[in-house]
């Protein structure tokens, strides 16, 4: 019998075969990841700017393009067994993997805490009846937020099993709860849904509803190999990551969207308000926080360990503890950052496809390189692109110019 290491999250090592989870398991984790809040907020603007018609097509096409994007990355992640800071340590260099480790630690903190807010501030204002405002947080709010913060940092420190354990028990009760509401909704509702998505300006044409689809979550998929490189194979990787993110990914949108349009909000947690269900409301609310924040905790630990050499364990609590404190301020003052720096992720996931590809059989083994300064370069010429060039995808613009500079440094090297 293989014995199992100390480390059952293989910080720094590749998830051997008794590591690996079940495919079952893999898809609640990867579905928990998709569900993630703020993508409720896309919705919303995509039944502004849309038809029915033209939601469904944006939903398949954006959808296609992360499918793509976080498919290969989940094979990738299942086929080596490593985290994305294990596989950028190979694509980047030893020192070079702590710019993408860096990046994506800094974003998912800062996600983390938005998401506390996201939870404590409606629950505050909607079932406490406090007012907050960006000026004002009464002390319950911040009382939620550090409850919060302690119950999903708790759960992100135990890792992988908690990590299941929490998809588990969330998965299935924020899409089915959801999608109940969302359905009572609609019947009590004047019109239809086709017809209620019909109602307004419908100024946002079919590639910008697309191009918000794949923007709502490219950064976060970056992550998908810390999650898939405990499926049984890379195929299970593959397959579990497209499927949940089309379901989740959807199920986020279609909640959004009928959350504006039926009620005027932007979160199924104000159509279940509207439809008196207040206590299922702060369940579901919580819940679907629950698993986006636990993932964006352990990516952020994954990622502060490989730079820093220290524990897992203690970079989630660091993280936490960063997170929860700076939860309300992160709020009200870093979105619009923390939607620039989403653009920087895409570049990396980028580069460690290409190069996982163009060296399958090395990929794993090879000696590891200081820095690979083509692969830095790469990603940031793409991060800038990618925010400042407005046509066309940020993200796929941004892809594009780091996959460039990368090849280039290949082709430099051969020569």
């Amino acid at each position: 019998m293989s014995k199992r290491p100390v480390d059952v999250d293989y910080t720094t090592g590749a998830v051997d075969s008794a590591g690996r989870k079940s495919t079952l398991s893999m898809f609640m984790v990867m579905l928990g990841f998709t569900f993630f809040s703020a993508s409720m907020w896309v919705g919303q603007q995509l039944a502004a700017g849309l038809d029915f018609s033209g939601f469904v097509w944006a939903l398949l096409l954006g959808g296609a393009i992360l499918a793509a994007y976080t498919g290969a990355l989940g094979y990738i992640g299942a086929k080596s067994g490593l985290s994305l800071d294990m596989l950028s340590r190979r694509s980047f260099g030893s020192m070079g993997s702590y710019l993408p480790s860096a990046m994506i630690s800094f974003t998912q903190i800062g996600w983390f805490g938005v998401g506390l807010a996201m939870f404590a501030i409606p629950v505050a204002k909607e079932l406490l009846g406090l007012e907050v405002t960006p000026d004002h947080m009464p002390w319950q709010g911040y009382l939620l937020v550090a409850i919060a913060g302690i119950l999903m940092t708790a759960s992100a420190f135990y890792g992988i099993k908690s990590l299941t354990v929490i998809s588990y028990i969330a998965v299935p009760a924020v899409a089915i709860l959801g999608t109940v509401a969302m359905i009572l909704a609609i019947r009590k509702g004047d019109m239809g849904l086709v017809a209620q998505f019909s109602q307004g300006t419908k100024d946002l044409g079919i590639i910008a509803g697309a191009g918000l689809v794949v923007g709502s979550f490219v950064s976060g998929g970056t992550a998908t190999p810390n999650f898939t490189r405990f499926a049984r194979s890379g195929k299970v990787g593959l397959l579990t990551t497209i499927v949940a993110f089309f379901i989740g990914n959807s199920l986020m949108f279609l909640f959004g969207a009928v959350s504006s349009i039926y009620v005027g909000g932007n979160d199924i947690f104000e159509v279940m308000l509207n439809l008196n269900l207040f206590y299922l409301a702060v369940l579901v609310l919580g819940l679907n926080i629950w698993t986006t924040n636990d993932n964006a905790l352990y990516t952020a630990g994954l990622g502060l360990s490989n730079i820093t050499g220290q524990s897992k364990k203690l970079m989630v609590f660091i993280s936490g503890l960063i997170g929860t404190v700076a939860a309300v301020w992160l709020y009200w003052n870093f979105c619009d950052w923390l939607n620039i720096l989403n653009c920087t992720l895409p570049p990396v996931g980028i580069i460690l496809i290409i190069s996982y590809f163009m060296n399958k059989d090395t990929f794993v083994d090879a000696p590891l390189k200081t820095v690979n300064w083509w692969a830095v370069m790469g990603v940031v010429a793409g991060a800038v692109v990618a925010n400042l060039v407005k046509w066309g995808f940020p993200a796929i613009n941004g892809m594009a110019v780091a996959a460039l500079f990368y090849l280039i440094g290949v082709l430099l090297r051969k020569k």
